[in-house]
């Protein structure tokens, strides 16, 4: 028997689960920090949702902690990087609030286009305001879907019934998944320049944060709503409320907001805004689902059998050569991503050396994981990936060979059109390659891919445009120009450089292409 610690309210479902079982269920709910360091003592499990703060030192002070279990989907509340080191499985109910977060942004756009809350507040406040309050029809609009993952999916088969042309901007989508699903894939401007409402599905990140603000609001097409139901902050809401204001937007429905709980906002003095308090959720039956999930989870993990939505993974069965590479695939996961517009077709990972004679198949994941971390409105796992990859269309090939090259070992991942090449030394993790060109640089959270005319000067001007800027290099590696390729230069930078820097330095002579990675 094992003890269970519930520190914020589940369906009673999800209780029932784990009592059957012959647990023991703990539930303490709004404890404080120093409460929750008391009472996490001994507990073998933690289920927790939103409000409770999981950080390294509370997993420190639960020595006999096996698991911790989030009744939803974002996992931002918990320290993933501390359990992992002490060997605690992080697991989540990623499925459970999907279909309500889809309904909700059908709600939204609903109300958006027929003005129901502003109309139901005229008639119970006595005044029958027909003609003000008149919609429009939702046939025949376009609508625009920023992120394309299982919420955005299951907006756009929902607005395919309403007779709504679809357009969306996921980079990370292939052209044959899109059009599987009867949407065209366009720019983020594009989009915005053709869309009659706009609903955004998108993970909150360093990416996406202020995404749709001010400058793109202006390119939009006049008369454009919007609708946020995936996270607040994605939409700079001041921007919108003075867009909305100046009349250059339509309207919009929001149902989060850049600070929860909030109750004050320009927007809602705007009569053509719907409002609603981060309901996506907050229906009976996710809820219940989340609440039997994460209970099903827990079991799993307590039992010590496969948990198939474990956020972590223990390193236990990696042979103690492949783990050192784990850290560095995951990052040229994330670094192959950035090379590329859009997912490819092919994702090939091949292994040179000492660890291709090992069982390797966990840095696949690893690749996966890095790939579709920044790309979608959920949490990416070693467990998720591979069926992010199937649903995106992605073909995954895997390739091992125990003959060593130029470095002992050697992992790199390849499409039809990019490349990149790892390998971990005694000096620590080092990306060596480039679309085939020899770069050694080590990993950093901010780097330019810069491409360039082999001629005198290059550096200089590169260096210049950062400098104007207030971008520090920390470090630059350089390959030639061969037969086949241009010049490139691998820069780790202090900051990550702001678009119009980026823009600056893709406009300059010489310069024939520039991408931004974020590690």
């Amino acid at each position: 028997m094992a003890r269970v610690l519930v520190t914020e309210t589940i369906a009673a479902s999800g209780l029932d689960l784990l009592r059957r079982a012959g647990h023991e269920v703990d539930v303490a709910e709004g404890l404080d920090p120093g409460s929750l360091l008391e009472r996490i003592v001994g507990a073998h499990a933690l289920i927790i949702r939103s409000a409770t703060k999981v950080t390294a030192e509370v997993i420190e002070a639960a020595s006999d902690l096996i698991v911790i279990g989030r009744a939803g989907v974002g996992i931002d509340n918990v320290d993933v990087d501390a359990a992992t080191e002490h060997g605690v499985m992080v697991v989540n109910a990623p499925e459970s609030n999907i279909l309500s977060a889809a309904e909700q942004a059908m709600a939204l756009i609903l109300a958006q286009a027929r003005n129901v809350p502003q109309a139901h507040a005229a008639l119970v406040a006595g005044r029958w305001e027909r003609s003000r309050w008149e919609g429009v029809e939702l046939h025949g609009k376009t609508l625009g879907i920023v992120g394309l993952g299982r919420v955005g999916t299951l907006v756009a088969q929902r607005a395919l019934a309403f007779g709504m042309r679809l357009v969306a901007y996921d980079p990370y989508v292939s052209v044959d998944r899109a059009r599987h699903l009867g949407v065209e894939l366009l720019s983020l401007d594009e989009l915005v320049a053709e869309a009659d409402f706009v609903t955004v599905h998108l993970p909150k990140n360093a990416e996406t944060l202020g995404l749709i603000g001010a400058e793109l609001l202006a390119r939009s097409k006049p008369g454009i709503r919007f609708v946020n139901t995936a996270r607040g902050g994605i939409v700079d809401e001041a921007a919108l409320a003075e867009a909305i204001a100046s009349g250059r937007v339509g309207g919009a429905g929001l149902d989060v907001f850049a600070e929860e709980p909030t109750t004050e906002s320009p927007l809602f003095a705007l009569d053509s805004v719907v409002v609603t308090p981060h309901l996506g959720a907050s229906t009976v039956e996710a809820q219940d689902k989340a609440g039997v999930t994460i209970a099903e989870q827990v079991l799993l993990a307590l039992a010590g059998e496969f948990v198939p939505f474990a956020v972590n993974v223990a390193a236990s069965g990696v042979a103690e050569s492949v783990k050192p590479f784990m850290a560095l695939v995951e990052q040229l996961g994330r670094f192959f991503g950035c090379l590329h517009e859009r997912v490819p077709d092919v994702l090939e990972v091949q292994v040179e050396g000492a660890i291709g004679a090992e069982r390797n198949d966990i840095l696949t994941l690893c690749a996966l994981k890095g790939l579709f971390a920044t790309s979608t409105e959920e949490p990416v796992s070693y467990v998720n990936a591979p069926q992010m990859a199937a649903r995106r269309g992605l073909i995954v090939r895997e390739t091992s060979s125990s003959t060593a090259g130029e470095y002992v070992n050697l992992v790199t991942l390849r499409s039809a059109v990019h490349s990149v090449s790892g390998t971990v030394t005694a000096g620590g993790a080092r990306i060596v390659s480039v679309d085939d060109l020899p770069i050694e640089v080590a990993p950093s959270p901010h780097m330019l891919v810069i491409r360039n005319d082999d001629r005198p000067g290059m550096i200089g001007v590169v260096g210049t445009v950062l400098g104007d800027a207030g971008v520090s290099i920390r470090s630059m590696a350089l390959a030639p120009k061969n037969e086949e390729t241009t010049a490139l230069m691998v820069l780790s930078v202090d900051l990550d450089p702001p678009d119009e820097v980026v823009a600056a330095l893709g406009a300059r002579s010489g310069i024939l292409g520039v991408d931004r990675v974020r590690l």
